[in-house]
């Protein structure tokens, strides 16, 4: 599945996704964004405004509480 265009995916989707990704795929979000040619700065901003935020240190997204 390509990620080219995640603002048309669900957020829920699109988190589930990226995580699979990183855990099965790819080192880190860099890698990841590398390989798929996404812009890493607009994916991160874009699904922070959902509540939803990268943890490097865990190499996965993880819903921000509130």
């Amino acid at each position: 599945m390509s990620l080219g265009d995640y603002t048309g995916m669900a957020p829920a989707m699109l988190y589930s996704l990226l995580n699979m990704k990183l855990r099965n795929d790819y080192r880190d979000l860099d890698d990841l964004t590398l390989a798929m040619n996404i812009d890493r700065q607009a994916l991160e901003a874009y699904l922070r405004e959902r509540g939803i935020e990268y943890h490097a240190q865990l190499r996965q997204f993880r819903m921000t509480p509130g």
